[in-house]
C-alpha cells in the first residue's frame, strides 16, 4: 500500500472524526439556548392563578396571598367595617373608583364581588411599597395617638398615604389612586381564585 493511500485513509477518518466532535458541540450548545424559549416552571408559576382558601378568616382578619410576584390581600370586612366606607366617603379622593385599576364586574364603593371581603394588591399606588393593615378605630396609624376620624383602613409607612377600608385612597396624601383590585373570581362559597375573571362579567 502506497503512502498515498495511507494518508487518504488517514485524512477521511480525521475528517469525519472532527465533524462528529463538532456536531457534538453545536447540539450541546444548541440545547440550552433552545430551552431559554421556553419559560421555565418559576416563570409558568408567577403569571399562573392562584387559589386561596377564605373559609378560616375570621371577621376582622385579613391574609396575604402572593400573586404574580404581588401580595394580595384578603380582608374579610366586619359590618361595622362595611358600615364606616359610607363615614369615609367625604374624605376619599376617588369614593366611586372611578380612577382606579379594578375589574368592571366589583362594586365601586365596597370594591369587592361579595362586600365581605376586599381582595386587593397590597401595594401603594404611589412607590410600590406595601401599605400595613391598621383596623384600629379611634387610633393614628402612623403615630398610634388617638385618632377619632381614623376608622380603619391601610397605612403605608414609607410616605403616608392612608387607604380606607375598602383601599380607597384619602385626600391630601402621596398616592394619586386607590389600591388595586385584581381580577378574581369565586370557585366555591370558601375558595377565590386570583388571575381569573368572575364568569358573566
Amino acid at each position: 500500500m502506497s503512502n498515498d493511500g495511507v494518508n487518504q485513509g488517514r485524512r477521511r477518518f480525521l475528517t469525519g472524526a472532527t465533524c462528529v466532535v463538532g456536531a457534538a458541540g453545536v447540539v450541546g450548545a444548541a440545547i440550552p439556548f433552545v430551552g431559554s424559549w421556553h419559560p421555565s416552571a418559576k416563570a409558568k408559576a408567577a403569571g399562573a392563578p392562584v387559589k386561596a382558601n377564605i373559609s378560616q378568616i375570621e371577621p376582622g382578619q385579613m391574609i396575604t396571598v402572593e400573586w404574580r410576584g404581588k401580595p394580595v390581600y384578603v380582608l374579610r370586612r366586619t359590618e361595622a367595617a362595611l358600615a364606616s366606607l359610607a363615614e369615609t366617603t367625604d374624605k376619599i379622593s376617588d369614593p366611586n373608583s372611578e380612577e382606579s385599576l379594578q375589574p368592571t364586574y366589583v362594586d365601586p364603593v365596597n370594591r369587592a364581588i361579595k362586600a365581605e371581603y376586599l381582595v386587593m394588591v397590597g401595594l401603594c399606588t404611589h412607590l410600590g411599597c406595601a401599605p400595613m393593615f391598621r383596623p384600629e378605630v379611634g387610633v393614628d396609624p402612623a403615630s398610634g395617638n388617638a385618632d377619632e376620624q381614623w376608622l380603619g383602613g391601610f397605612f403605608c409607612p414609607c410616605h403616608g398615604s392612608k387607604f380606607d377600608l375598602a383601599g380607597r385612597v384619602y385626600q391630601g396624601v402621596p398616592a394619586p389612586t386607590n389600591l388595586e383590585v385584581p381580577p378574581y373570581s369565586y370557585e366555591s362559597d370558601s375558595v377565590i381564585v386570583i388571575g381569573i375573571d368572575q364568569e358573566g362579567a
